[in-house]
């Protein structure tokens, strides 16, 4: 009889696991590559990444959406891989991650590239709390979707995403090498 509850649960975990692969898979990988630079490193997180989110599934108990969950675990395993000191500095694109766009103007593309590598050393400089706050701001998470995630308050994550975007904007501005 246990055995039979242990499949349901299985069966359960990987129903919700290929849901949320189904709608989060891309912004999971995206999460990977701005945290690891290098392609096998950032490979090797976002495994990392479904591995803790199927094994976390059999825990989910519907408190909050499957995607909040799913966001949570996501930071949670990154923020530990930052932590282990295992990332290298230099983040990639959340929106150009995939790749930059094509273009036939090579100044222009250069241009760009260094806007997105000079916005990256900035993200990448912020604290660990404030880079996490900022990479679910602009995978386009709501203020109350972000507070769940982090453990900040809704309040908080507004104020935090305002404070940091000035910042930034100050600092990208300023010419000054990061």
């Amino acid at each position: 009889m246990g055995g039979h509850l242990t499949n349901q649960r299985h069966a359960a975990a990987d129903r919700l696991y290929a849901e949320a692969c189904a709608v989060h898979a891309p912004a999971l990988a995206r999460l990977a590559r701005a945290v690891e630079r290098d392609a096998d490193r950032a490979r090797d997180l976002e495994q990392d990444i479904h591995l803790a989110l199927w094994r976390s599934l059999a825990r989910y108990d519907g408190r909050c959406a499957l995607g909040t969950w799913t966001y949570r675990v996501a930071h949670n395993v990154a923020a530990g891989h930052a932590t282990r000191g295992a990332r290298s500095t230099r983040l990639v694109a959340l929106e150009e991650a995939d790749a930059l766009a094509a273009d036939d103007d090579p100044e222009a593309q250069a241009g760009e590239a260094w806007v997105i590598e000079r916005l990256h050393r900035l993200i990448a400089a912020l604290k660990p709390a404030d880079r996490s706050v900022i990479l679910l701001y602009l995978e386009g998470l709501d203020t109350a979707t972000i507070a769940d995630v982090t453990g900040l308050s809704s309040s908080n994550v507004g104020v935090k995403v305002h404070r940091i975007k000035a910042m930034l904007a100050r600092q990208f501005n300023s010419g000054d090498p990061v």
